[in-house]
């Protein structure tokens, strides 16, 4: 270990955030190597093997940006595909561009109850363009439950927001609990968990994999002796997928887990 790295705990936390953003830049941040249409869906395509109709949405769109890594469109078509081309209510935090929307009207279609919500006022010129729009921040708990009232329920939450740990947690805990039996919650640009500016860094307390990792343990609590920490989440998770800078957790009945031992009886001799 290096005089450096050993020195880091002793020291301010100025001298910290001085350090990681001048000695220790990021390794990597966002880059936009493809210069038109053509190159990024070929991108998508070949390194990932997927040419599904999200490929076409998201490459193709123009109304407004949309900007996403491109590992996230085929895990998109992944989770999202058992509810295209019904009712489903679609809750998006963070507006920005208002590109995303349209995708997404496009790819659920037309019955679709598409809302999002944006902490910046100028997001509301999106507002009925491929859905509803919002303005109020995502750690405002009551502002959240008064869109998820308006909507009637939500089925899907992609939190694509501020990516500030704090705000992660409670958009999570307020949001979970309302989702319907089968619905999902993902959350993405994770990779802000290792981030300093972002209220995370590499094995930091904030860090919202630890949080991830926490709950994770409440869904094993049958199996040991510490509790639930996070029963907002925990009670009605029945399944957590981690991917690159994306976790989606699913929402349905937790039931106690039994085992059963079925076969033939073994034949005693004698």
């Amino acid at each position: 270990m290096s005089v450096r790295a050993r020195l880091r705990p002793f020291l301010p936390k100025r001298v910290l955030r001085w350090e990681d953003a001048i000695l220790r830049p990021r390794p990597m941040g966002y880059q936009f190597p493809y210069a038109d249409v053509k190159e990024v869906y070929e991108d998508i395509a070949r390194k990932y093997d997927y040419n599904g109709d999200m490929l076409a949405f998201f490459s193709e769109n123009d109304v407004g940006i949309v900007h996403k890594w491109h590992h996230y469109i085929p895990l998109y078509d992944r989770y999202f595909s058992p509810f295209r081309g019904g009712k489903v209510k679609f809750l998006e935090i963070g507006v920005s561009k208002g590109g995303s929307l349209q995708m997404w009207r496009k790819y659920f279609g037309p019955d679709a109850l598409i809302h999002g919500i944006d902490i910046d006022p100028e997001c509301i010129k999106y507002d009925g363009v491929a859905g509803k729009v919002r303005i109020g921040s995502q750690d405002d708990v009551a502002f959240l439950q008064s869109v998820v009232d308006e909507m009637g329920g939500v089925d899907i939450v992609l939190d694509d927001g501020s990516h500030q740990m704090k705000h992660l947690r409670v958009s999570l805990e307020a949001l979970f609990g309302r989702l319907s039996d089968g619905g999902i919650y993902v959350i993405e640009d994770l990779h802000t968990a290792y981030w300093r500016d972002f209220g995370g860094g590499y094995r930091a307390r904030r860090n919202f994999f630890r949080y991830i990792g926490e709950v994770i343990a409440d869904i094993h609590h049958w199996y040991h002796w510490n509790g639930v920490v996070h029963p907002s989440v925990s009670s009605h998770c029945t399944g957590i997928h981690v991917h690159d800078s994306m976790v989606i957790l699913e929402k349905g009945v937790v039931h106690k887990p039994v085992s059963s031992q079925v076969g033939a009886k073994e034949r005693v001799a004698g």
